[in-house]
């Protein structure tokens, strides 16, 4: 049986309460037994009382101060410690837990990460951000902690369920898997119109709205290959990206002998939720069978850097170095919220990025903070006004 003392950074999304429903089914089955820390969310209320209403954490969070009020209310006469605000999410990611997810997504959840990662217990990482903007920073924190740090993508699940990290001279090359999201086989002239609505309906994968932009925008595979780099300590001329619309092999290692290992499975956040959760063990839930002669055939194609050119942008800022990737991540989230906003055009969210990148090359961002942490998100911030105008720029020529 898994027994485990969790905190749930982002327990309302669609990761953490994926985490949550597995915990549910493992303790249900027999084959674990949960004791909750702390349970954070964003904005909805509603969800998070009702899952510390099940758990009994001794603190639930809530990131919206002006929902403080709705969540005590929610919460009365139950013995949960109750607090809001970004502060707070903090203090409750640094209580010492066995094992955190976190699942907040954008740069509003690497202060949470990023204190998570020194208490010694397993951090498994959902947030991208964490990585891109200051990844071996962050790898050294978790490691002089005493603790270890588990990929939930399930892309770099896939790398590090097939790694031999003894070995690594053994590794030739790591390829990532794209679906290719929504827009695969889109004309680059039709992708002028192509609204929220469309961006965020994803073939494949259910996930929360900025996620689908950036699989729509292939941005997501640019911050992933970033990731990829870091976690694995491999140099971005060794990763490779490939098309697979099935979504089927989540990711593949070659090794110099021409041995190729692949983990392959359902288009299914849980699978590396539970890999993440159990490890080294496996987790026994229904998950969803692959059936390989239903599905009748795999298939593979290069990725049109033409049409996605934020992989290529993500490439550059992972040559380039310094601050470079930090600054590709902020303007890319910042283009894809003013996307789903309807402030930006969707061929523009690429553009964002590229503009700012060459804006503010050369520059030395300002960096402050007693830690790696608190540099990266200096330095994101004034990225984000740098993009922030440049989005202020196109919608006013559009």
């Amino acid at each position: 049986m898994i027994s485990r003392r969790i905190s749930v950074l982002g327990s309302t999304g669609s990761v953490g309460t994926s985490t949550l429903d597995l915990m549910d089914q493992a303790e249900r089955a027999g084959s674990g037994r949960f004791e909750v820390e702390a349970l954070t969310g964003g904005r909805n209320v509603a969800l998070l009382a009702e899952q510390a209403k099940r758990w009994q954490p001794r603190v639930a969070v809530i990131a919206d101060e002006r929902k403080l009020d709705d969540l005590r209310d929610a919460l009365a006469g139950t013995d949960i410690e109750v607090a809001a605000g970004d502060n707070a999410v903090v203090e409750a990611a640094s209580r010492p837990v066995d094992w955190t997810m976190a699942s907040i997504v954008g740069a509003a959840g690497l202060r949470s990460t990023w204190e998570a990662a020194g208490h010694g217990g397993t951090l498994a990482l959902a947030n991208k951000e964490s990585l891109v903007c200051c990844g071996p920073a962050l790898i050294q924190r978790v490691s002089q902690a005493g603790g270890s740090l588990i990929p939930v993508d399930s892309e770099h699940s896939a790398i590090f369920q097939v790694f031999t990290s003894d070995r690594k001279s053994d590794v030739s090359k790591l390829v990532l898997t794209a679906s290719g999201g929504p827009f695969r086989q889109t004309a680059r002239e039709a992708m002028r119109a192509i609204t929220p609505e469309q961006a965020v309906a994803h073939p494949n994968w259910s996930m929360g709205a900025k996620i689908s932009v950036d699989s729509a925008t292939m941005a997501n595979k640019g911050l992933e290959l970033i990731e990829a780099a870091y976690l694995f300590d491999m140099p971005q001329s060794k990763i490779d990206v490939v098309v697979h619309p099935e979504s089927i092999i989540h990711s593949l290692v070659e090794y110099v002998d021409g041995s190729t290992l692949a983990q392959m499975g359902p288009p299914d956040m849980r699978t590396p939720i539970a890999c993440a959760l159990s490890w080294p063990r496996r987790l026994p839930w229904p998950a969803p069978k692959l059936d390989l002669a239903a599905l009748g055939r795999l298939t593979f194609e290069a990725p049109d850097l033409v049409r996605f050119p934020s992989l290529a942008l993500a490439r550059q800022a992972l040559e380039a170095g310094g601050n470079a990737t930090i600054i590709f991540n902020a303007a890319n989230e910042v283009a894809a919220l003013a996307f789903l906003d309807r402030r930006l055009a969707f061929l523009n969210i690429a553009a964002v990025v590229a503009e700012t990148l060459e804006r503010a090359q050369g520059r030395e961002l300002a960096a402050g903070g007693a830690n790696a942490c608190e540099a990266a998100l200096a330095v994101d911030d004034a990225a984000r006004k740098i993009a922030a105008d440049v989005v202020a720029s196109l919608a006013l020529a559009a």
